[in-house]
């Protein structure tokens, strides 16, 4: 990890690929065990990548973009497509190039290039640009919060939506739902009198019912161009109705802080051993019906605030009877979860809508007991929505995570809206789908594989919400099953193209085009190039974005068994070794990590499901599929690092072994960042030796592992819980889970003092290699 962090893996291009050379069949491809796969970050920001004033140039027979691996005639004006080997004429705008005049899209090193886009000719809708002012459409926050809980939780709640709301741009539009039993939207267009639309929980309500009650149905939705002219959102709306929910952030911020200020919890009355009745479905329909009138294009956002678990109406998770838990991963497994399905049924299909009218879910959920976050997962995930899971809305965790999505500068989220990705192949790739925030658009075409991994059927996909940090893991799959098209009679590069269009924060249109090429090698004939061009880290990441969507889809799979299977196989294929000989094994370098990151994975929490809840398994695996590699990476396997008074502070292995009484231990396992203080120096630490002059060394040490903590927290988002813990006490948990146990009480004699013992049956990475190496070496 150390090299990891002075090198940007990603490059200009923010991908990353599991094979660097490609086989050239479909039997190699398999041989390889690890899918051919490229994890891609389609907006990360760059400084080197140029922005160009004008629309890119299409190829004519597959609509690739022009890019630096087209070979061009300057003395015919020329290009040729590397994708499809299409002869393409160069506009007259391009009468002026030649070698030394090259356009900004053909320099060598800008495989990676921005287009910012003329705005009238986006959308079918857009008015004729000659009767329309020139501005950009302003994205709309609706916030969705739940009153049903205590006194306390809502005061912090309110604080931090009070909060959000001075840090909005002033022309974003908000507007306001809160909900318990019912559902209430306030109107926030008049600041004397608080106007409220109340909608019954119990019941399913079409988008249409929703206009109707709002009275926001209109016939005939084209409004005439200057027919109301409210600051800047005379064309976002195809009425003026809907201006009474929806209002620029700079008028109704006082109105909205004296609604937050007068608003009481739900004052439903709630029966003893009953749930408090809350319609968070609903609830959501009808923000998502509010969204759906303002003109197709508007980005849009609907921020749901949520206490607990849905008991009313469509998305109920469990009955409002007390004696009857949330369903566990044990009662989804034996179908014993009587909601379940009908709930992810109803996500499913607020996904659908919500995906058409092009808005976004992100949920902030706070509480004790489970809210439904395993159910609305497929919301969430297909709109490309943030999520936060937190233990309350005091905790810095949703407090410092929710504050962040709405700050400028540094720390920026860049939140984008209504972005599609289109993705272009050499003749022989085939793609089988994106795992990831995304949804499918089903355009088909002939890059499109047989089998479907994730979001499939498709070379185009919609991202209604995307940021700088999203990350895309497509998987490929090969046609040829030949070996026809030798190296001689074809280009040895295979090249791929990722185009995507969206919103930025500004509201401007943007086109991102990233063209990578990639060698590809005959690996029957000699597998040391495929072995130098693996990417271990990326491969380890794949395979847990594979395991856990399998987890999800595939009706009894056993995700360790085949994990294991993989890993040997891989090892009977790369290893060297003399067969039945374990002890002659080796690994190449290029895969020697490889073992260790799938023993980390074995026991992570995507594959160990039972110590967590189907809202936390739902939460994590969430955050995997849209996290880019490095930070994936620490998900599987954490990152340690030791402080000592003797040396700088250093890596440490991720063992039991590490533990000791003069250290302290960082542990940053993504979710949480943990300083564990060793016995010794937890013991000075309680006699306040660091507040005397003499041991100012000692002072130091301890803020060390502190100011590191908080560089890893500011970096992150949601942002990480803090653990502060000391050797032996209750909260070393937290490291101790995430260590190899070298260490238990079956061999405990064989330890040094002041290292701890693991109380496991677990086998360790020791007891994992040998296993390993017998079964690989296997003839």
């Amino acid at each position: 990890m150390s090299e990891m962090a002075n090198t940007d893996p990603e490059g200009i291009d923010g991908v990353r690929m599991t094979w660097n050379v490609w086989p050239r069949t479909k039997v190699e491809a398999s041989k390889c065990v690890i899918p051919l796969a490229a994890c891609i970050s389609p907006i990360r920001p760059h400084p080197d990548i140029p922005t160009l004033p004008y629309a890119p140039l299409r190829c004519k027979t597959c609509s690739a973009v022009l890019n630096p691996f087209s070979r061009v005639d300057f003395t015919a004006k020329i290009w040729i497509c590397p994708f499809c080997y299409q002869r393409n004429h160069f506009p007259p705008h391009y009468h002026m190039i030649s070698e030394t005049n090259l356009p900004g899209e053909l320099y060598p090193q800008y495989t990676t290039v921005q287009y910012s886009l003329p705005q009238s000719s986006n959308h079918p809708n857009s008015f004729d640009s000659s009767q329309q002012p020139h501005h950009h459409p302003s994205p709309v926050f609706v916030f969705v919060l739940d009153t049903c809980m205590i006194e306390e939780e809502m005061g912090y709640v309110k604080s931090a939506l009070q909060r959000a709301i001075g840090l909005l741009p002033e022309n974003a539009l908000v507007g306001f739902v809160s909900f318990g039993t019912q559902v209430q939207v306030h109107e926030l267009g008049f600041s004397d009198m608080s106007k409220v639309y109340v909608f019954r929980g119990g019941k399913e309500i079409s988008k249409e019912q929703v206009l109707e009650q709002l009275g926001l149905t209109v016939s005939g939705r084209r409004p005439v161009p200057g027919a109301f002219q409210q600051k800047g959102i005379q064309n976002a709306f195809p009425s003026s109705g809907v201006t009474r929910f929806l209002l620029p952030a700079s008028e109704c911020e006082y109105t909205l802080n004296s609604l937050l200020d007068e608003l009481q919890t739900d004052q439903w009355p709630v029966p003893p051993a009953n749930r408090a009745s809350r319609c968070t479905g609903v609830a959501l329909s009808v923000a998502a019906g509010l969204l759906g009138a303002c003109l197709p294009g508007t980005g849009g956002r609907i921020i749901a605030l949520v206490g607990g678990p849905c008991t009313e109406g469509p998305g109920t998770i469990v009955s409002k009877d007390m004696s009857e838990p949330v369903r566990s991963h044990k009662d989804l497994d034996k179908d014993a979860a009587p909601y379940f399905k009908k709930a992810v049924k109803f996500y499913d299909s607020l996904a659908k809508q919500l995906v058409s009218q092009g808005h976004v879910l992100d949920l902030f959920a706070s509480a004790l007991d489970q809210v439904g976050v395993a159910e609305m997962k497929v919301a969430i995930e297909k709109t490309g929505g943030l999520v936060v899971l937190a233990e309350s809305f005091g905790h810095s965790v949703f407090k410092d995570s929710f504050k962040r999505v709405f700050e400028d500068g540094e720390q920026s989220l860049g939140l984008c809206f209504n972005g599609t990705l289109e993705i272009n192949c050499s003749k022989d790739i085939k793609i089988q789908g994106i795992i990831g925030p995304c949804t499918s658009l089903e355009k088909k075409g002939p890059a499109v594989a047989d089998t479907v991994v994730g979001e499939g059927n498709t070379t185009e996909w919609k991202m209604c919400g995307l940021d700088n940090s999203t990350c895309l893991t497509v998987f490929f799959d090969l046609s040829s099953s030949d070996r026809s098209n030798t190296p001689g009679t074809v280009n040895p590069q295979l090249y791929l193209q990722f185009l995507t269009s969206f919103q930025n924060p500004e509201g401007q249109m943007m086109l991102r085009v990233t063209t990578v090429t990639r060698r590809w090698i005959d690996s029957a004939v000699s597998s040391e190039e495929l072995v130098q061009g693996f990417d271990q880290e990326t491969a380890a990441v794949v395979m847990a974005r594979k395991t856990s969507l399998k987890m999800e889809t595939e009706e009894s799979f056993d995700a360790t068994r085949w994990l294991d299977r993989s890993l040997i196989r891989l090892c009977s294929k790369f290893g060297d070794y003399r067969k039945d000989d374990p002890a002659s094994f080796t690994l190449n370098p290029c895969f020697s990590l490889f073992p260790q990151f799938m023993f980390n994975l074995r026991r992570s929490q995507f594959v160990q499901v039972f110590n967590n809840s189907p809202d936390e398994t739902a939460y994590f695996r969430m955050l995997l599929n849209r996290e880019n590699i490095t930070n994936a990476a620490v998900m599987i396997q954490p990152s340690l690092i030791s402080y000592s008074f003797n040396s700088l502070p250093a890596p440490a292995l991720l063992d039991v072994a590490s533990v000791a009484a003069d250290r302290i231990l960082l542990l940053d396992s993504y979710f949480s960042v943990v300083i564990f203080h060793g016995m010794t120096i937890a013991q000075w630490r309680n006699m306040g030796y660091q507040n005397q002059p003499e041991h100012q060394a000692f002072a130091q040490l301890l803020q060390a592992p502190q100011d590191d903590a908080k560089m890893i927290i500011r970096e992150r988002f949601p942002v990480p819980r803090l653990v502060v813990c000391d050797q032996h006490g209750s909260q070393a948990r937290f490291l101790l889970a995430k260590l190899n146990p070298s260490a238990t009480y079956n061999n405990a004699h064989e330890m040094s003092a002041g290292s701890d013992i693991i109380f496991t049956d677990d086998v360790s990475l020791q007891v994992f290699f040998e296993h390993l190496q017998r079964l690989a070496v296997q003839s």
